[in-house]
């Protein structure tokens, strides 16, 4: 298992690896000390990252939302960095990271060790795992399957099983597409203004080489029906869990679906945190299904609250 971290100013090269440098060109616009890339060779592919800021209590993994990438925490990781270790990776087939040709549609266990092996290769002992819909069901499951990996968990309204997955995929489609719409119209209007002073024009052409990529598009429809299939799966797994001992904060947005549904959705995000040791549940006022970028402040502060109390709980 081969990995390597470099600064984004080395040669882009052509296919995943120029995605890389181009997310992490983007997002180090905002970053004084820079963004670092890193990759893990899986076995014929790699998985790739960005990363941030040194140090802290543990490493901060953010694991996006279904069909997303690193990119869609532009708005929180400079701030994270500025109080330690912070990695934003890619699952197979999105965004940098290399598709899984291997396999012939991503599997839950799949995904789950690849998240395990990069929390391994980061070898700064367990991580606190933030994770945003679909990346929050992934950070509950190596939670229970691999407790020693994790110091904290941050679920950023979360998915579950348990609410009707079709709402769920709604969302999450429905905010891919948007997030690809935006990136494609404002990256045009970049290229028509090559001498703009705009601090978003540089996320706009990273998003660009993001759905630019031929094996984009097959990923993120791959992955939401990956999202749907595996809740069987996924209700065993809860089921059969004991509560997890790390500090766990889940934060519920308040926007963006019929107030039945979001209410549900809600109740069953505060029984997570309820099931935890250290659990804790809020909600975020005004936000959307994408709390990262409507209230990035509140995910930096139960990010920062669950590291502080991670302390304690790996001194135990």
């Amino acid at each position: 298992m081969n990995a390597s971290v470099g600064e984004w100013g080395r040669p882009a090269g052509r296919g995943p690896r120029s995605v890389q440098e181009a997310i992490a060109r983007a997002l180090g616009e905002h970053l004084p000390g820079g963004v670092r890339t890193g990759e893990l060779d899986r076995g014929e592919r790699a998985l790739r990252w960005v990363e941030a800021g040194r140090g802290g209590i543990a490493p901060v993994v953010l694991i996006a939302g279904c069909g997303t990438t690193a990119l869609s925490w532009s708005a929180v990781l400079p701030e994270l960095a500025r109080y330690g270790r912070v990695v934003a990776y890619d699952r197979a087939g999105l965004g940098a990271s290399d598709p899984d040709r291997a396999a012939a549609a991503p599997t839950l266990d799949g995904q789950i060790a690849d998240l395990a092996a990069l929390v391994r290769q980061l070898d700064a002992g367990p991580a606190v795992l933030v994770g945003h819909s679909w990346g929050g069901q992934l950070a509950q499951l190596l939670a229970w399957q691999r407790p020693e990996l994790v110091a904290g968990l941050v679920l950023v309204d979360p998915a579950h099983e348990e609410f009707q997955p079709w709402s769920i995929r709604i969302a999450e489609a429905a905010l891919t597409r948007l997030w690809l719409y935006r990136a494609a119209a404002s990256a045009a209007s970049a290229a028509s203004k090559p001498t703009s002073l705009d601090p978003r024009e540089p996320l706009d052409r990273a998003g660009a080489a993001v759905i630019g990529h031929r094996h984009q598009r097959r990923a993120v429809l791959a992955e939401q029906r990956l999202s749907a299939l595996a809740v069987p799966a996924i209700r065993r797994r809860r089921s059969a869990a004991r509560p997890v001992g790390m500090p766990v904060a889940v934060l519920s947005a308040t926007r963006g679906l019929p107030s039945a549904m979001r209410v549900r959705w809600t109740a069953l995000q505060a029984g997570v945190a309820r099931h935890a040791v250290r659990g804790t549940h809020g909600t975020v006022q005004g936000a959307g299904h994408a709390i990262q970028a409507d209230r990035p402040r509140a995910v930096v502060a139960a990010v920062r609250e669950v590291s502080d109390h991670a302390r304690y709980f790996l001194m135990d």
